[in-house]
């Protein structure tokens, strides 16, 4: 089944910079459902102080308390369950969201929290589903900081759901959310093609997450957040940075939203590793989808190819020499299976059709990504390395990186 789109609840101090709307995807989007392409703008809180807030799992999603991850979650670098915790873990957001309308029908139900969860109080006993007085039958899984209702079934048209976590979900340290998390949303009649969405997490709420840094050669534009953790703030180079008088995220004028590093005041630490974690969660996720329904296209080369929404396999990199185009609706997925890296020529593009929509296309690569002079892609890019972007690349999406990120007068922007 499918994921569904995200919006952050009422009363959330927002983190992100813009909300989304792949799939209702990021914090609020209108992708997807089946958390919609996890796509979510945060909104800054003026630029204020704390990440409260956390984006979307794709597919409209509903947070509450807001936060990368909350400021009571966890202990003081994000890991659930240290000695001496006794604050109630919380959800931030849901997919589908609170109030959702039109989901489509074979969306999975979503919860992301603001802390590591004890594994074995995620169950079928503790995340239901209900169409009024009757149980949905369905599969609960639960990895990272997110757990996953797939139900049996497809969803019937133009219904109303109930779906809720009860009290008895624990954190690692044994505490109990404060009150049941219960949520409503209503089916519309579409079916989304392709595969359930990746789900993001609170990376969703990042246009660059990087581990090992996040570099600039003057002047790129990045319009959403970046932030780079474990490593500090002196790898985010090249953006002249001024930090925020709250200590908790710094500014340039390369970039339309804040600068994030583990190094800054709190709760910035651990809301990056909660991110982090989530990204690394989602390229796992993407990495390993079964049953591909296409395997060694083109031996790797897909330029000039048409794709419609599906699961993309190869064992080698992939090249595009000429324009890709990726057509399909905008509740339609694709996750491209990339064993080696993706090498983009030079002033090449990969266009949309049809309504497709960024923030429901996913990138996992192995391997070195790069995009060369004046190149364009389109979708949430997950590598287990490097990501470089030449003089005039540009990409709408997300780069996501468990290494570090290189950009020469660049634009990246974070999916609407």
């Amino acid at each position: 089944m499918h994921g569904t789109s995200c919006l952050l609840k009422p009363g959330s101090t927002i983190l992100l910079l813009s909300l989304a709307t792949a799939c209702g995807g990021e914090l609020m989007t209108t992708g997807r459902a089946g958390g919609g392409g996890s796509d979510a703008n945060g909104g800054a809180d003026g630029g204020s102080t704390t990440l409260n807030g956390g984006g979307g799992n794709g597919g409209s999603t509903s947070g509450r308390g807001g936060g990368l991850t909350s400021d009571g979650g966890s202990t003081s670098d994000g890991g659930g369950g240290a000695a001496g915790d006794d604050t109630p873990p919380m959800v931030l957001f849901t997919a589908p969201a609170d109030t959702a309308d039109d989901v489509v029908l074979n969306a999975n139900i979503s919860a992301t929290f603001n802390e590591v969860m004890e594994d074995q109080t995620i169950t079928d006993v503790t995340f239901v589903l209900m169409q009024g007085v009757v149980p949905v039958l369905g599969a609960v899984t639960y990895a990272g900081t997110v757990a996953t209702l797939d139900p049996t079934r497809n969803l019937l048209v133009a219904t109303e759901y109930t779906a809720t976590i009860t009290t008895d979900a624990t954190d690692l340290a044994g505490n109990a959310l404060e009150m049941a998390e219960t949520w409503t949303f209503k089916t519309g009649s579409t079916i989304a093609n392709g595969p359930a969405i990746v789900n993001l997490g609170t990376a969703v709420g990042f246009a660059i997450l990087s581990k090992s840094g996040i570099a600039t050669v003057p002047a790129s534009v990045v319009t959403g957040h970046i932030g780079v953790s474990p490593i500090d703030s002196t790898a985010l180079t090249g953006f002249t940075l001024t930090l925020a008088p709250s200590g908790t995220f710094s500014t340039s004028t390369q970039v339309i939203g804040n600068a994030y590093a583990a190094d800054y005041m709190s709760p910035t630490p651990s809301n990056l590793t909660v991110a982090i974690g989530n990204m690394e969660t989602a390229y796992t996720d993407a990495a390993g989808r079964p049953l591909p329904n296409f395997t060694e296209l083109g031996d790797g080369d897909i330029s000039g190819l048409n794709l419609v929404p599906g699961l993309y396999k190869w064992g080698t990199g992939v090249l595009i020499k000429t324009d890709v185009t990726l057509d399909g609706g905008a509740n339609d997925v694709w996750i491209f299976q990339i064993a080696g890296g993706i090498t983009q020529a030079s002033d090449t593009e990969v266009l949309l059709a049809g309504g497709a929509l960024p923030g429901n296309i996913f990138w996992q690569a192995a391997g070195t990504v790069a995009l060369d002079t004046g190149a364009h892609l389109e979708g949430n890019v997950l590598s287990q390395t490097e990501i470089t972007l030449a003089t005039g690349a540009s990409i709408n999406g997300r780069l996501l990186a468990q290494t570090a990120v290189t950009l020469d007068a660049a634009t990246v922007t974070k999916p609407q």
